[in-house]
């Protein structure tokens, strides 16, 4: 009796034993688990809640555009690309009727010049001859004129013949047409019919525009057929993108479009459609599309590459500009100035201070230097984010970073 008491009390403590091993193993492992579970959490908050202090001189030096969203239509939309044109009737080829020598030249390229303005000279002999027989001419048809009135009498009183006062108006009406000739083609010379003979001659600007070319130099013989100036007006400039037969049956007259040209600093350009054609162009299977511009100030030239979105639907969503995103540890971020930095900031010996905290964001669709963007966490309705300059703001976090500083 007293070895089976002692056998039981002998398997009591090994399960006892056993049951605190395990315990104690158990509780050994979740420890640590938990622990790492809670440094995941810390290390993403630390990720996701970042301030950055920048002061005055280097919030000057890091030329920071703030602004907010925009809805932009970034996904409803067909991609084209094409160049900028100029219609034919604001072109224009400035060349002489008759052949001459160059005198003077008014002006220089770029420069701008009206309709109708001399913008050089030429001397030819060929216009003093002109000259010369419509005066002739002139009065030829003083003197014929005469006569026919008087033959118109004398045949009225039936003193002379039917055939003298044919005769007469016969002379009188060639006259008249070779006067009306040589006037005709001294006008179109801009020469003058009245007073003394002159050899030189102005040669007029057609069109108001921008003068493009000069061919000619003093004392150049100037030919008929062979331009001497080209002149341009940019004002009615259009644009011509090439849609692909795939995407041709959602174009329509009246839409928008808007493109961008980067020698333009990015900034976006619209237009309207108002003629879509009727045939390939050069056998690539693509349509040209043309399209007005309204930004009538933007400065544009002729045969600009452009990159275009055509508004064929409806989806405006929160977009910024792509530089206003970083990247950082697999995440996006955008900036944003804390209230508290504008309406608090503190004066020292580098003036006002700047708070700028990061929050992160999802991105979506990227369209003409704009990306949809969806924030992961709560910010003001009025919020001021940089557009600009966020990269600087991020290059100023790593650095601090490195340097052991504490983030807020």
């Amino acid at each position: 009796m007293k070895r089976k008491n002692i056998l039981y009390i002998a398997i009591v403590a090994v399960l006892t034993v056993v049951v605190v091993c395990v315990i104690s193993y158990s509780g050994g492992e979740s420890e640590p688990e938990k622990t790492e579970e809670a440094h995941e959490e810390h290390e993403g908050e630390a990720i996701t809640a970042k301030e950055v202090e920048l002061n005055q001189a280097q919030f000057n030096a890091s030329d920071i555009e703030l602004g907010t969203f925009e809805m932009k239509n970034l996904s409803a939309v067909i991609n084209a690309n094409g160049y900028t044109k100029l219609p034919p009737q604001n072109q224009a080829d400035v060349s002489v009727l008759v052949t001459g020598v160059v005198r003077s030249i008014n002006v220089i390229e770029g420069q701008f010049v009206k309709k109708g303005q001399t913008i050089a000279v030429i001397e030819s002999l060929e216009f003093t001859k002109l000259q010369e027989a419509y005066l002739t001419s002139k009065s030829n048809l003083e003197y014929l004129t005469s006569e026919y009135e008087r033959q118109k009498t004398l045949n009225d009183e039936n003193v002379n013949s039917k055939k003298a006062l044919q005769r007469a108006k016969s002379d009188y009406e060639t006259e008249k047409a070779r006067n009306a000739s040589l006037k005709k083609q001294l006008s179109t010379l801009n020469l003058s019919g009245s007073g003394g003979a002159i050899s030189t001659m102005s040669v007029k600007a057609p069109i108001s525009g921008y003068i493009t070319e000069v061919n000619v130099k003093i004392g150049t013989n100037a030919e008929p057929g062979k331009p001497m100036f080209t002149i341009v007006d940019n004002s009615k400039m259009h644009v011509d993108l090439l849609v692909y037969e795939k995407d041709l049956q959602k174009v329509k007259t009246g839409q928008t479009v808007r493109f961008i040209l980067t020698n333009q600093d990015n900034v976006e350009i619209k237009g309207k459609i108002f003629s879509i054609g009727k045939a390939f162009e050069n056998e690539t299977k693509s349509v040209a599309v043309h399209a007005d511009i309204l930004n009538d100030k933007q400065i544009l030239i002729p045969g600009m590459y452009v990159n275009a979105l055509i508004d064929v639907g409806l989806n405006n969503v929160k977009a910024l500009p792509v530089d206003a995103v970083v990247k950082a540890d697999g995440r996006e971020f955008i900036f944003v100035l804390e209230e508290h930095a504008k309406e608090e900031g503190h004066e020292h010996t580098e003036g006002k201070t700047y708070h700028f905290q990061r929050i992160e964001v999802k991105t979506g669709t990227t369209q003409l230097g704009y990306v949809q963007v969806t924030i992961l966490q709560d910010i003001p309705a009025n919020a001021q984010i940089v557009l600009k300059g966020a990269y600087y703001i991020q290059s100023h976090l790593l650095k601090s970073e490195g340097g052991g500083e504490h983030e807020h």
